[in-house]
């Protein structure tokens, strides 16, 4: 809830003059709860968000991809509420920050990897298939996602290359960058769930065949192992010079981008395999990642050792894929029933570390209570997780859209003006032929001034 009256304020006042800590309310069988969870969480996430007063709206300098998370959590909260109160913020901000060529690789930020890229152009994709307002005489949302994707699978932009591991995207676009030479799998899986996404949007084969091309070489490598279903983190050029076996690093979101992709390609061509490949990746995150001992919550690994938030980005990784995972339980119904138990307890869990001295603030995991670590990554995991959990009041109706059922398939991602193998110019008006007129008769005149000075006679 948002305290806007007079006597919701007065009530806001005597609670924070409480000297204990409360759990964000929620109650599973409420709709309403839920949505006002909801309301709270992505209140207290976009407290954080200062850059909307700046002029370089959408940019957060400690890690510019987490802008891409926070307006993916503002873009799925909208979804599940109907709520439009940060929408323009994600409307301004997510078009500014594709840069001058429109492909999320702007010059103001240094080292931008694959994998930072990729997440901008999923928020694009999914304000496409969530039918989010194109701006006015701007991109369309669908041109800036398929701009991602063509930067990502051009060698010469440091995107898919096959000198290392026989394919691949690799993790950083630079060669000054540390991990140019790792493949790693958020950066694959990513580019897999892009091409899956634009595919199921546009009803376009050109970009099945690409995911098609990326799961392929995951599985081949063994990112993806297509048996056990594990996702290992990355692989890299080994010191023979051939391809060194995955690690053994487990995170949320690499499952989470393997297997939503597969539900987008599943939905694009009706193939049984994709089907299998999605409920097997649900299965095999569930595994790892869920904590009985807990409440059946979700966590990442380092959360235990308390060590997430050593670093911005991993607080981010659980959010990010049970938005994942509730739009594969839109996509693909039959899922529902699988993935819906996991939400509730991970939301319940959720709720009751969003205390943070009574603010509703909330912390990196999912139990215990709050553990104190407030910060604007761990807002938005939280803002995600009530949006996801929402799933379990949406039907059909709230399905992502393609072109098939609605969706603005405009785009025009080849007007790029930093990657054309020309400049560009615009039309000439009869302005600049006058304009133009004036100066030839002024530049006539001057040369002939300077024939006549060159000629004549020198003064006595």
């Amino acid at each position: 809830m948002r305290f806007r009256g007079g006597a919701h304020l007065a009530i806001a006042l005597h609670i924070l003059q409480l000297s204990h800590v409360f759990a964000l309310d929620l109650d599973l069988n409420s709709q309403e709860s839920i949505k006002d969870a909801g309301d709270t969480a992505a209140y207290n996430m976009m407290t954080w968000y200062k850059s909307n007063e700046t002029d370089n709206p959408g940019f957060i300098k400690r890690s510019w991809w987490t802008g891409a998370a926070l307006y993916l959590a503002c873009l799925n909260y909208w979804h599940a509420t109907n709520d439009t109160t940060y929408n323009e913020d994600v409307s301004v901000g997510l078009e500014h920050q594709a840069g001058e060529d429109g492909n999320y690789n702007p010059s103001w930020v240094q080292g931008v990897g694959n994998d930072d890229q990729m997440f901008w152009g999923l928020a694009a994709i999914t304000a496409a298939e969530y039918n989010f307002p194109n701006r006015p005489n701007a991109d369309t949302w669908l041109t800036l996602a398929i701009r991602v994707f063509n930067d990502q699978k051009d060698t010469g932009h440091g995107g898919w290359e096959e000198t290392i591991c026989g394919g691949g995207v690799r993790w950083q676009k630079d060669v000054w960058q540390g991990g140019y030479t790792m493949k790693n799998s958020v950066s694959n899986g990513g580019f897999f769930m892009l091409a899956a996404r634009i595919a199921w949007f546009t009803q376009q084969d050109k970009y099945a065949e690409w995911a098609e091309k990326v799961w392929d070489w995951a599985t081949d490598v063994n990112l993806v192992n297509n048996k056990t279903w594990a996702v290992g983190d990355s692989v890299s050029q080994g010191k023979d010079g051939g391809c060194s076996g995955p690690d053994n690093m487990r995170w949320t979101y690499n499952y989470g981008t393997f297997l939503s992709g597969a539900a987008y390609m599943y939905a694009y061509t009706n193939e049984s395999k994709w089907l299998d490949r999605t409920s097997n990746l649900v299965d095999s995150l569930f595994t790892t990642f869920v904590q009985p001992k807990h409440g059946g919550v979700i966590a990442d690994p380092c959360e235990a050792t308390g060590v997430c938030e050593q670093d911005a980005n991993r607080p981010l990784f659980k959010g990010l894929t049970v938005s994942w995972l509730s739009d594969t339980a839109l996509i693909i119904p039959s899922l529902k029933d699988k993935i819906l138990p996991k939400l509730e307890a991970s939301a319940q869990g959720a709720a009751k570390s969003c205390t943070g001295d009574g603010k509703s603030l909330c912390g990196n995991r999912w139990y215990g209570g709050n553990d104190g670590q407030n910060s604007m990554e761990n807002a938005i995991t939280g803002s995600q997780m009530m949006s996801a959990v929402m799933v379990k009041y949406m039907g059909n109706s709230s399905k992502p859209v393609s072109v098939a059922t609605g969706g603005n398939g405009t785009s025009d991602p080849d007007a790029v003006t930093g990657q054309d193998s020309g400049p560009k110019f615009r039309p000439i008006t009869m302005g600049d032929r006058a304009g133009s007129g004036i100066l030839t008769v002024l530049c006539v005149a001057a040369m002939i001034s300077a024939v006549v000075f060159l000629f004549s006679d020198p003064a006595p």
